[in-house]
């Protein structure tokens, strides 16, 4: 692997780790209080959206793509990515009853491998 995507990964990587933190938080911030597993999730979620598309855009992919484009690419990820988180919560804490940071980090496992997949091959490329 050459070592300008090593680089990227690393990027990415340190990228992905404060929006796993910022979802993780504020997803437990907001079930701490009572609030439906589900639902702080999505608060948590969508606060991570603001912090991951200004790491990746500006500093993981060096994008020079507008925010048009790239912005509607990314929500178009970040939609698929929030799908994933959704239905794997519902299954875990509302059917299998699991407990919430044990599902959450099944997440936040996965969501990362579609998110650079799909980032890096589509919202991002360069020609």
């Amino acid at each position: 692997m050459p070592s300008a995507d090593l680089g990227r990964l690393f990027r990415y990587a340190l990228s992905g780790g404060a929006s796993a933190a910022t979802h993780f938080g504020v997803g437990l911030l907001l079930n701490s209080a009572g609030v439906r597993p589900v639902v702080a999730s999505t608060a948590g979620f969508v606060a991570s959206i603001l912090v991951s598309y200004g790491l990746q855009h500006a500093w993981v992919f060096r994008s020079e793509a507008g925010h048009a484009v790239a912005g509607s690419k990314f929500l178009t990820v970040t939609l698929a990515a929030f799908t994933l988180n959704t239905v794997v919560l519902w299954l875990g804490t509302e059917v299998l009853h699991a407990p919430f940071v044990a599902v959450q980090a099944v997440t936040l496992v996965a969501i990362p491998v579609l998110n650079y997949t799909l980032n890096s091959r589509w919202t991002f490329r360069t020609t």
